[in-house]
């Protein structure tokens, strides 16, 4: 594939981790990128060995609204097409909820939720009026396996939550499709550069607990995680005509996801009487869904 037709892909949080190996794995693959980041001079390399024609990077802080929409202005100018949007700029707060200040927690989810949903808004503009009609783009939202890391469960949630209710806003005609990527942990310099360490409760500072367990496991246990077969799952995940909802990267998040879901399943059974006692008199849930479906296909 000529780098010309090769599809554009913009991507945040570029400056290190599995954002710049994305960054280089789309180079190598011929792809063109927008490579955004809030200190550009970290791609001076990139910028040496392939051409404008290829590699675009912007200065972008994912909390400054005209940054993402000059960000987007500048891929038109450069290569007038955005394809594919990858938002992973973010970074983790390590700490029990009662120890997590509103103001650590409200300034991650400025960077980690209400980042993605301004440049998926812009996304969708672009996707459904600059590109030609019926190409659309896709968006993948990095969102994570969990953990222990209280905070950044919540503002994971809230991420795919959005991200499940903009897929299903999409109008067929547009081809504009959504995909949540949920990593395991990944051997990069997030432990030691990327993570802000709240010290522990003091309610919560006992052998037994669980916050205090996670932290000494996260400071000993090897990541077992790529980045760079990461990256090139990505690339492939891209060629998909339909993408799923969520995809695992990593073995240990697909057991992890698989668990989770296996509970809410064995849960919602063995309390189904609970929930059909809640219904009018008469009336069958399952039966009602089905119509509902079936008027709404």
């Amino acid at each position: 594939m000529s780098s010309t037709n090769a599809r554009v892909w913009l991507v945040t949080g570029t400056s290190s981790g599995l954002g710049k190996a994305l960054v280089e794995v789309l180079l190598h693959a011929n792809e063109r990128v927008v490579a955004t980041c809030r200190n550009p001079a970290v791609h001076a390399n990139l910028q040496s060995k392939y051409p404008k024609s290829q590699l675009l990077v912007e200065k972008l802080d994912v909390t400054n609204l005209e940054q993402i929409k000059a960000a987007f202005e500048a891929a038109k100018t450069h290569f007038g097409a955005v394809d594919v949007v990858v938002n992973n700029a973010g970074y983790a707060v390590l700490g029990e909820l009662e120890a997590v200040s509103d103001e650590q927690a409200r300034a991650q989810f400025e960077v980690q939720f209400w980042g993605p949903v301004n440049i998926t808004k812009e996304a969708i503009k672009f996707f459904r009026d600059v590109n030609a009609p019926g190409k659309g783009g896709r968006v993948f939202n990095i969102s994570t396996a969990g953990g222990g890391m209280l905070t950044s469960i919540i503002l994971h949630l809230a991420l795919e939550g959005f991200t499940e209710a903009f897929v299903k806003e999409m109008l067929p005609a547009w081809n504009i499709q959504g995909c949540i990527i949920e990593p395991g942990g990944l051997e990069t310099e997030w432990r030691n550069s990327s993570m802000i360490q709240v010290p522990v409760h003091s309610a919560y500072d006992n052998p037994q607990s669980p916050t205090v367990q996670f932290r000494q496991m996260l400071q000993s246990v090897p990541m077992i995680g790529d980045p760079k077969k990461m990256a090139t799952a990505l690339l492939k995940l891209a060629d998909e005509p339909d993408l799923p909802l969520r995809v695992q990267f990593g073995s240990e998040s697909n057991a992890l996801i698989r668990s989770k879901a296996l509970k809410t399943i064995k849960d919602a059974e063995k309390f189904m009487a609970v929930s059909h006692s809640t219904n009018k008199d008469g009336i069958d849930g399952e039966a009602y869904m089905e119509q509902i479906m079936i008027a709404n296909a």
